[in-house]
């Protein structure tokens, strides 16, 4: 018998929600919410360093990007 409940796996993340579930926002909304999600966190992401895992993430992105425009 598992123990996990209905909404995480056994590894303790969060279980895929069905598609059919899942409202459906219009570009206008999301537009708004990325709007006021940027307004509200913009203070805190211009006051606080960048953590070296952040970092680490940003350079591998860098890489793959550069390795893809070799590749074209």
């Amino acid at each position: 018998m598992s123990t996990t409940t209905d909404r995480t796996t056994e590894m303790g993340q969060p279980a895929p929600v069905p598609s059919a579930t899942l409202p459906t926002i219009t570009d206008d909304t999301r537009a708004h919410l990325g709007i006021e999600l940027r307004s509200i966190y913009a203070d805190i992401c211009d006051t606080q360093p960048i953590t070296d895992a952040q970092v680490e993430l940003l350079l591998r992105m860098r890489h793959k990007e550069r390795d893809r425009r070799r590749a074209a």
